[in-house]
């Protein structure tokens, strides 16, 4: 198989420099790629330890594959809190809890011991869109 592993997630946003941000100011994320070309902008943040992953911050509005009706469809979505859930991973839920709470993150719910293996909160970033803070248990 020629595939070899993934690059970059799609995440939608109704503002970029919000998102951006939620990500770099409250999760700790670093800017990867910030261009602007005419009226789009390619916005990639990423983990600092996780250099070959970024995750794309783009705008919801018509262009590209997206007419009208699909960015129309996608906000309810994102604003919903319905988009498909990312999980980033971490060594201790309760302390990253902790933290990202006391800089205004939202949350879900908070650190919960779950019967598969994990200890997990989701939260949610300034559009809606949810995330699942997951450790393994040892």
């Amino acid at each position: 198989m020629m595939l070899k592993k993934l690059a970059t997630i799609t995440i939608f946003v109704k503002d970029q420099n919000e998102t951006l941000r939620f990500f770099t100011e409250k999760l700790g994320f670093e800017v990867r790629d910030d261009v602007t070309a005419g009226d789009y902008r390619w916005l990639t943040v990423g983990l600092k330890d996780q250099p070959d992953l970024d995750l794309q911050l783009a705008a919801l509005k018509v262009g590209g594959a997206y007419d009208e009706s699909d960015i129309q469809v996608l906000t309810k979505l994102v604003e919903a809190g319905k988009m498909p859930t990312s999980v980033i991973k971490t060594d201790n839920c309760q302390k990253a809890y902790d933290e990202m709470a006391a800089k205004g993150v939202e949350f879900a719910y908070p650190p919960t011991d779950r019967p598969y293996g994990i200890i997990e909160a989701m939260f949610k970033d300034s559009n809606g869109n949810r995330y699942v803070l997951s450790q393994d248990k040892k």
